[in-house]
């Protein structure tokens, strides 16, 4: 079971549920629209508090280079911006959101090493003060977690810090090293939860 301050989440309306988990995945969906309505979705933020959120993950950047602006049109699926740049504006969607709990599904996966500095930095200003899962086969992006569960085959092997797990000697440590190396790591599965200072809880 899953608990939220304690709550069982079945107990919990599905809206007050929704309405303090904040989710980025990794096949980012930008609705065909103005970019501000895209990053704003349902929630009550003037145009101020919205550039607020941008530049808090800068993704502010990506707003100054489109032709209108935060009224730039997108095509269906976010088409005119790159991978990158759709990872930062979903990034300010879940930062405008300002969620409890903040679920991260691979969302570092499709961008490529040169803009990798940039997303671990809008991550961490993302993480701050909330209570953060992160699901990754990219080591690097869960290094400073709390806490790191390593799947294999559905089965949690090993858990604990990223130091703790170097150490061991065990398909975390190999896994990182390989990683590490530049070696790809498709057909391997691993999952971490970061637990940062909230007023929420998950257990």
């Amino acid at each position: 079971r899953i608990l939220v301050n304690g709550t069982d989440i079945r107990e919990i309306p599905l809206d007050v549920l929704r309405a303090v988990v904040g989710y980025v995945q990794q096949d980012i969906f930008l609705f065909a629209g103005d970019v501000a309505a895209n990053v704003r979705l349902s929630a009550p933020l003037s145009d101020e508090g919205l550039a607020t959120a941008a530049a808090r993950v800068g993704a502010d950047r990506v707003v100054r280079r489109l032709p209108g602006g935060w009224q730039h049109v997108l095509g269906e699926r976010g088409g005119g911006v790159s991978i990158g740049e759709r990872q930062l504006l979903a990034f300010a969607r879940a930062i405008a959101a300002n969620p409890a709990l903040l679920v991260l599904d691979e969302a570092t996966s499709a961008v490529d090493s040169q803009i990798e500095a940039e997303i671990q930095q809008a991550l961490s200003t993302l993480m701050a003060g909330r209570t953060s899962i992160a699901i990754a086969h990219r080591l690097s992006t869960i290094v400073g977690a709390n806490e790191i569960l390593v799947l294999h085959h559905g089965e949690v092997i090993e858990r604990g810090t990223h130091r703790v797990l170097a150490a061991a000697g065990g398909m975390y440590e190999r896994l990182f090293r390989l990683q590490a190396g530049g070696v790809g790591l498709e057909d391997q599965s691993s999952a971490a939860a970061t637990r940062l200072p909230s007023d929420v809880t998950v257990g």
